[in-house]
């Protein structure tokens, strides 16, 4: 219990702290937008492919793991059909409707759930997180896209049937999925009984920080008060949706479902994870409504980070 008392200083040091750094070095101008993507990438390939590795090679192997699959896809399809159905179909402008789709849809589960779940529950609560994300990931693909594409060629009118997109193939196998291949690769020393060196673990620990600086910078960098402000009205259901009408519907789904207390403990915790940056990059991709997947993805983190989480830790602890 010291232990999980001492990780809550991580909320500060890994995840308020980047974002207050990347938002100071984007207002002095001090590292340039290239920069960042290069370690948003380094982050993708390089940090989590590790962590991946490291995390589900000790993972304890049982029949609750098919349910995680389900619930990851379900943390997707579920909040997106509710925030389509509940208020995006009201929303007269195409390119805010989508916008408003793609941020109902995609949270940030990988990342920040990541973190938040390795202090509740160490390497064990990072590992679901991961299998989860990669559920989402998955979805980003078949659904995410294509639906983005859907309301900007509505929108625009557009006949043209060619994508700016690369094909699936490269979608799905790009060096960005590299972390699917440390997941495969963890099982299967897991599967096959080979024990991971102890000396491993104190990598895995110093990985979790690295990658978490690294994953939240960029975001604090990609903050925009100007537009936060201006569609701030705009988030206000979507406020509901992420951090009331959502983790309703999967507090009853986990109870009934669900009997491991980790499993259960993190799939709560995930079902209150904030708009993610995908659905901001989503927005860019297909030229939907950027500021309004902007504001709704920093209003929502702060106040997961400032009040919904620690809430969360003394209640899932």
């Amino acid at each position: 219990m010291e232990g999980i008392n001492l990780r809550i200083i991580f909320v500060f040091t890994d995840l308020l702290l980047p974002l207050i750094v990347g938002w100071y070095l984007h207002a002095h101008r001090l590292v340039s937008d290239d920069t960042m993507n290069k370690v948003i990438r380094f982050n993708v390939v390089c940090v989590y492919t590790v962590l991946s590795l490291l995390s589900f090679w000790v993972l304890p192997l049982s029949w609750s793991l098919l349910l995680i699959p389900v619930f990851g896809f379900l943390l997707v399809l579920a909040p997106g059909l509710l925030g389509y159905l509940l208020f995006a179909r009201r929303v007269d402008n195409l390119l805010d409707r989508g916008a408003y789709v793609a941020s109902a849809m995609l949270a940030n589960l990988g990342t920040l759930g990541g973190v938040c779940a390795f202090i509740l529950y160490n390497e064990e609560g990072f590992a679901y997180t991961q299998l989860i994300g990669t559920c989402q990931n998955i979805l980003l693909c078949l659904i995410v896209f294509p639906l983005a594409q859907y309301y900007h060629l509505k929108h625009t009118a557009a006949r043209r049937k060619t994508s700016r997109l690369h094909s699936l193939r490269e979608m799905f196998f790009s060096l960005n999925q590299l972390s699917l291949v440390g997941m495969i690769a963890g099982f299967a020393l897991n599967a096959a009984g080979v024990e991971r060196p102890a000396v491993l673990a104190p990598l895995f620990q110093s990985l979790v920080h690295i990658g978490a600086w690294i994953a939240m910078l960029p975001v604090g960098f990609l903050i925009d008060f100007k537009q936060v402000r201006h569609y701030a009205r705009q988030t206000r259901s979507l406020v509901a949706l992420r951090f009331l009408i959502t983790p309703l519907l999967f507090v009853g789904l986990t109870q009934l479902f669900v009997t491991a207390p980790i499993i259960r403990g993190t799939l709560i915790l995930l079902a209150f994870c904030p708009t993610a940056i995908n659905a901001v990059l989503t927005a860019k991709l297909y030229e939907l409504n950027v500021g309004l997947t902007i504001s709704s993805f920093v209003i929502t983190t702060t106040a997961f980070l400032l009040v919904i989480f620690p809430l969360l830790f003394f209640l899932l602890k």
